[in-house]
């Protein structure tokens, strides 16, 4: 039986992390593109020794490790730097998603990307879930929790698909405006959804 895969996407400070890690607490396997994005940089990659030699040091932190931060200035202030950083990483990336995707043992597969469907990750599921929150929100709350530039974090929204691009891809949409209960909730009701889903394909 080919297996079930659900994209889980939503824009920065959406709850995408609060929403995956409530469908584990189910027993669902989430492959988290952020997570693989950072291990395919990790220290002794081909991909951060060719970052290195494209960016400079500076992007290199005291530990040999990628330096996100500066990079992800670099990158959200020159489109050209952040077309060629995508061309390096983002096949490394859909090679390692495929693998995971392919090891996991749940029932169905949640693969919880920020940029699901810009970096066309989404042709890789079954199905597109959004958590939605209006943009307002998605600032406050990224900004309570990074703390740093509100004017960074702008313009990753701004680089991001709009919030109405987004639903436009949606299968199912959470609407996380409230609380962490509501959202779990709905998480809840999309798990029996997805279980039926996955034991018809």
């Amino acid at each position: 039986m080919s297996k079930f895969v659900v994209g889980l996407t939503g824009g920065i400070g959406s709850g995408k992390s609060a929403a995956s890690s409530h469908f584990e607490s189910l027993g669902i396997r989430c492959v988290d593109a952020d997570i693989v994005s950072r291990e395919v940089v990790l220290p002794g990659t081909r991909a951060l020794s060719e970052i290195e030699k494209h960016f400079g040091n500076n992007v290199i932190d005291n530990q040999g490790e990628l330096n996100r931060k500066i990079l992800r200035e670099i990158i959200f202030h020159d489109p050209d730097e952040k077309v060629w950083l995508e061309k390096l990483l983002h096949p490394l990336i859909r090679e390692r998603i495929q693998l995971l995707i392919a090891n996991s043992k749940s029932p169905y597969t949640i693969l919880s990307s920020p940029l699901l469907i810009e970096t066309k990750q989404h042709l890789q599921t079954d199905y597109v879930l959004v958590v939605d929150v209006p943009e307002d929100t998605q600032l406050s709350r990224t900004l309570k929790r990074d703390g740093g530039n509100e004017k960074t974090i702008k313009s990753i929204l701004s680089n991001q698909l709009s919030r109405t691009q987004r639903l436009k891809y949606a299968d199912d949409i959470i609407d996380n405006s409230t609380d962490l209960k509501t959202l779990h909730a709905q998480v809840e009701s999309l798990h029996k959804k997805y279980l039926d889903l996955a034991s018809k394909k």
